[in-house]
């Protein structure tokens, strides 16, 4: 398989978990005026939920069922991610296993810090808290954040424990697995009194995983942070992000990413993850995926690898169809995804309020595509 080079932060799904790597290079980012650049000179767009990322002449413009930015002038547009980063080694050889591979490159990493990193780089405001190791890795992972525009205000370095790694094998099919050192690594250790309260206060958007609630002390800061935000009127969001390996048992994570599950304002999950968090029902039943809809919930996203994904409200649901791209490296695909989302959604929370606007006005931009 042509495996792109995996030095890339930030990689772009077409809602399934299936993305082309985006390349830190002269193919990236290079003007107002061009779509993105994806592996071996390939375009694609991100067909997102309610939300499908592209470029427009002069701007770089989060497109929508909305179709504009709806935030008002002066109001907070900021986007806070709470919890790990690490270094993902990903094998220079696509394919094989762990074992196999003849070589890796180190990658940055960890899902919420890719969020802040999809943000910033849509045109966005946000920022990242979490702990690392005062090591190599952890000045790497600071220095990058900075470069990428995203404020690392909120970043602490644990001078007894290591940054995370972890290595990732890419499958033939695309599809990667992991495989972790981290026992403890600097994210776990996080106190709540490190958190930077005020830059959560500050925010429009706290968003965080599940994997900062396996082990304390991180586990209380991640519960204190989201009380902050709540308290602060901040709207909360959730992308569980399973990664069963890292738990004690199946039953604990389980319980674990349910334990705040109610708390949420949106929520993104996976079809696998649907299947997980019910025991085995069918993650394509709108039944069972409206078990998952707790009161206070304002949108459910739900992807479905290459087939799109679904999006549900107290009021209606839809569902967007995937785009088919050739699968070159999935790691960071859910996080683009969520970023590409919440880059929208910070700048018009009103996006999930009116179905039948924002398909109207969906439809015309997919009409000028």
């Amino acid at each position: 398989m042509n495996m792109a080079a995996p030095n890339s932060f930030l990689t772009v799904n077409n809602t399934s978990q299936r993305c082309l790597s985006l390349k830190n290079n002269s193919h990236t980012l290079q003007s107002m005026n061009r779509l993105y650049r994806i592996s071996n000179n390939k375009s694609s767009f991100s067909s997102l939920s309610i939300n499908t990322i592209c470029w427009r002449k002069r701007s770089f413009v989060r497109a929508s069922l909305a179709g504009s930015n709806g935030q008002p002038d002066g109001e907070s547009s900021l986007v806070v991610c709470f919890g790990e980063m690490l270094i993902d080694f990903v094998p220079t050889v696509g394919g094989l296993s762990l074992a196999e591979a003849p070589a890796y490159k180190k990658a940055p990493g960890g899902a919420p810090a890719n969020v802040a990193v999809s943000v910033a780089r849509l045109g966005g405001s946000s920022a990242f808290i979490g702990k690392v190791g005062e090591d190599e890795f952890g000045y790497m992972l600071a220095d990058i954040l900075e470069k990428n525009n995203v404020n690392n205000k909120g970043m602490r370095f644990d001078a007894g424990a290591r940054t995370a790694l972890a290595f990732v094998t890419l499958r033939a099919d695309g599809e990667r697995e992991f495989m972790f050192y981290r026992n403890p690594s600097a994210d776990m250790l996080l106190l709540e009194s490190e958190l930077e309260v005020d830059l959560i206060k500050q925010a429009k958007i706290l968003h965080y995983g599940s994997i900062s609630l396996i082990a304390e002390p991180c586990r209380s800061a991640h519960l204190a942070a989201m009380k902050i935000a709540k308290d602060a009127g901040v709207v909360l969001s959730y992308d569980p992000n399973l990664r069963l390996p890292l738990w004690p048992s199946a039953q604990a994570a389980r319980e674990g990413i349910l334990s705040i599950w109610d708390s949420a304002d949106i929520i993104k999950v996976s079809e696998d993850e649907i299947i997980f968090l019910t025991e085995g029902e069918d993650p394509y039943d709108d039944a069972v995926v409206r078990k998952l809809f707790h009161p206070n919930l304002k949108l459910l996203l739900v992807t479905e690898g290459q087939e799109g994904s679904r999006y549900y409200t107290k009021e209606f649901s839809g569902r967007v169809k995937g785009m088919k791209v050739e699968a070159v490296d999935t790691t960071g695909a859910g996080d683009a995804f969520v970023g590409g989302m919440l880059s929208q959604l910070a700048s018009d929370l009103s996006l999930y309020q009116d179905t039948k606007v924002r398909k109207k006005q969906y439809w015309k931009w997919r009409e000028r595509l």
